[in-house]
């Protein structure tokens, strides 16, 4: 995600884990790079580092045997306390196209056993499972009336954002983050009592860090084309006057595939917020919080000759069922038209919105 709701986590008051209180400030720490290189090495930094925040977010579009589609968020966030406890959330947003249907939930635990690892992670909490080593993941969850087992592998190797996956977010701090692009995800799906297959793509990442406790907010985009290609734009801002803080985004190329390089990473190409164009076509008031948030996206990044529009799946895809962290926020899958050096092409993604209940900026990009 762009900066991730850890960000929100770590702003808040100290918590008595699982009551509904918020997620605590965590330990201000000087966070070493992996072997002291500055780089994300992996599939070692797959695992779990025990950094002040930590995260592991997925976010998939499936399809039933009939063509019905659905897509889901499904994150994982680990924080670690001024006194040494480890809290852990999971959330989940699960969307039913076919019927407009839009759950969200979450479910939390202290963790204070949980040692660091390398290569691979495993997260259980009330029936809910999250597992992965850099190849193949797999998720348990269940909300409403429907109950998914998916199995992900990943069909390209990991994008280091900002190129080394050592990103500089100005005066949120610094954070490593490196996204797996595309996985090839399937399973079952139960609902009323019926079991049925579902298949499709998702999308894996993976960030941790030190952060600071700076008020901002941010618009992040994750997109699959059908040509093979993905784009990552994330534009933040201080949601204190709106103040740019960052605009970046990665490309990787539909040829990213095969071996990777040696610290397993994808040849990834950086875009600086000079080279991304990003404003929304629209808006859409929640009659739950009367948040109002922008929906209908165009992105282009001229030097990759590419031109594209999102809109949303679902405008209804707002996540409020939280007692965890302080705000809400927009989540949710969208569909992809637009063109590529000149040839039409349209692909699947997913949209993030955080800072909106607050003080809704204008979307603008800038050089960094």
């Amino acid at each position: 995600m762009a900066c991730a709701l850890a960000l929100t986590i770590a702003c808040s008051s100290q918590p008595i884990v699982p009551t509904a209180t918020p997620f605590p400030t965590p330990i201000p720490t000087s966070t070493p790079a992996p072997e002291n290189t500055g780089i994300v090495t992996l599939p070692g930094d797959e695992g779990v580092h025990l950094t002040p925040v930590e995260w592991w977010y997925f976010n998939g579009h499936l399809e039933d045997v009939d063509g019905r589609e659905y897509s889901f968020h499904f994150v994982t966030f680990l924080t670690v306390t001024p006194d040494g406890q480890v809290p852990q959330l999971m959330q989940l947003g699960w969307a039913d196209h076919e019927e407009d249907v839009y759950l969200d939930g979450e479910k939390a635990a202290l963790v204070n056993e949980q040692e660091p690892t390398t290569n691979r992670f495993g997260f259980q909490v009330e029936g809910w499972g999250m597992t992965g080593d850099g190849a193949d993941y797999g998720f348990d969850f269940n909300i409403g009336d429907y109950t998914l087992e998916l199995t992900a592998t990943s069909q390209k190797p990991a994008a280091l954002h900002q190129g080394t996956g050592l990103v500089d977010l100005g005066v949120a701090g610094m954070t490593y983050y490196y996204t797996r692009p595309r996985l090839a995800i399937d399973g079952i799906m139960e609902r009323n009592g019926a079991v049925e297959p579902v298949s499709g793509w998702a999308w894996m990442d993976h960030q941790w860090g030190d952060f600071s406790v700076a008020p901002v907010g941010w618009d992040w985009a994750g997109i699959q084309l059908d040509d093979g290609s993905e784009l990552m734009v994330s534009v933040v801002w201080d949601t204190s006057d709106g103040t740019p803080v960052i605009t970046y985004g990665t490309y990787v190329p539909a040829s990213s595939t095969g071996t990777a390089p040696a610290n397993g990473a994808a040849a990834s190409i950086h875009l600086p917020g000079d080279q991304i164009r990003w404003s929304s076509t629209g808006a859409w008031t929640s009659p739950v919080t009367s948040v109002e948030y922008p929906q209908g996206w165009t992105v282009a990044v001229d030097s990759l000759g590419l031109s594209l529009q999102l809109a949303p799946s679902s405008k209804n895809a707002e996540f409020t069922e939280t007692d965890y962290v302080p705000v809400t926020y927009w989540e949710g899958a969208v569909d992809v038209t637009g063109f590529a050096d000149g040839k039409e092409v349209g692909g699947k993604g997913f949209v993030e919105l955080v800072g909106y209940d607050e003080n809704p900026p204008e979307i603008i990009g800038q050089e960094q």
